[in-house]
C-alpha cells in the first residue's frame, strides 16, 4: 500500500510538471540570505544557467558576473505587465559595481574613448517601477561593450521594446540574456581589459500566471550595425544559444519538455 501511495504521488507531480511548469521555479541549491532568496525567486527560472563567476542578486534581475571578462555570462528577470509603469525617471547613474573587487569589475575609464556604448543587459525601460530597480540597472555589472549607433541605440533597442509589447500582451514573461564570443581572440576595452561580445543572446520564455501556455522563443544578434526592423532575421533555438556559450538554460524543467522547448525554432510571437 505505501509503494501504491508513493507511485501515486510521483505520478501526480509529474503530471504537475508537464502542465503548470512555469509555476513552480527551483529553489537554490545553497543557502542564501532573505533579499538573495527573494530576487532568486523571482528572476531564475528553472536553474542557474551556469554559475562560473560572482551571482548577483539584484531587485529587479539576477546575474552571472565573468570576472575576468568583466562581463556578465548572463542576466535574468522577471517582467509582467504590472511591472510596466514608469514611476520614476531615467537616471543614467552609470557606475563601477561595489559588490566586485577592482580588477574583477569594469570601470567607467574602460568605455571612455572606446568607440562602444556601455550596453544593458538588463534594461533600464521596463524596470523604472522604484527607484532602487532602475538604479541598479545602471551597475557596470549589467553592461557590456556594445557598438552605439544600429545596434545599442538601433536594433538591440527595438527588440527590448518587443519584449515589453510582448509583455503587456501575454502578462507573464522571463528574459535570459548575455554575451557570446567568437573563440578566444576576442578585442577588449579599457585598462580592466573588458571583454567586447561578437553577439548577444537573448531568450524570451512566456507562461500563464496559471503555468500553462508555455513558450519560448531565442534571437542572437550579432554585435554591429544592423537595420533596426529586422531582429526577426537572427530567431534561432536555445539548444543553439547552448552550443555557443556552454550554459544549461532550463536546466530543472522535465526533461521531456526542456527537450521539446530548446530544439523548437519558434516563427516570430
Amino acid at each position: 500500500m505505501k509503494k501504491l501511495r508513493l507511485f501515486i504521488f510521483l505520478f501526480i507531480a509529474f503530471i504537475f510538471s508537464l502542465f503548470f511548469g512555469c509555476v513552480t521555479a527551483s529553489t537554490p541549491s545553497k543557502s542564501l540570505p532573505p533579499e538573495s532568496k527573494l530576487s532568486y525567486t523571482e528572476h531564475i527560472l528553472y536553474g542557474y544557467p551556469g554559475t562560473q563567476g560572482t551571482i548577483l542578486y539584484r531587485k529587479g534581475y539576477v546575474l552571472d558576473h565573468d570576472n575576468n571578462k568583466k562581463v556578465a555570462s548572463w542576466v535574468s528577470y522577471h517582467l509582467t505587465d504590472k511591472y510596466l509603469v514608469q514611476n520614476v525617471k531615467r537616471t543614467d547613474n552609470f557606475r563601477p559595481d561595489p559588490d566586485l573587487p577592482r580588477g574583477q569589475r569594469s570601470e567607467l575609464a574602460d568605455y571612455d574613448h572606446s568607440g562602444y556604448d556601455r550596453g544593458h543587459l538588463a534594461p533600464a525601460e521596463g524596470m523604472r517601477r522604484d527607484k532602487q530597480t532602475e538604479s541598479e540597472t545602471f551597475l557596470l555589472s549589467n553592461m557590456a561593450p556594445q557598438v552605439g549607433v544600429g545596434f545599442n541605440r538601433g536594433i538591440w533597442k527595438e527588440l527590448e521594446a518587443k519584449v515589453r509589447r510582448w509583455t503587456k500582451q501575454r502578462k507573464n514573461i522571463y528574459v535570459i540574456t548575455g554575451p557570446i564570443y567568437n573563440g578566444k581572440n576576442y578585442e577588449t576595452i579599457g585598462p580592466n581589459k573588458v571583454a567586447v561580445p561578437t553577439s548577444f543572446y537573448k531568450i524570451i520564455i512566456s507562461c500563464t500566471p496559471k503555468g500553462d501556455n508555455l513558450d519560448a522563443i531565442a534571437f542572437i544578434l550579432p554585435n554591429k550595425k544592423s537595420p533596426s526592423n529586422t531582429f526577426g532575421n537572427y530567431i534561432t533555438t536555445i539548444d543553439e544559444v547552448e552550443k555557443e556559450t556552454g550554459l544549461d538554460f532550463l536546466r530543472d524543467l522535465n526533461d521531456q519538455i526542456e527537450n521539446t522547448l530548446e530544439a523548437e525554432k519558434s516563427s516570430m510571437w
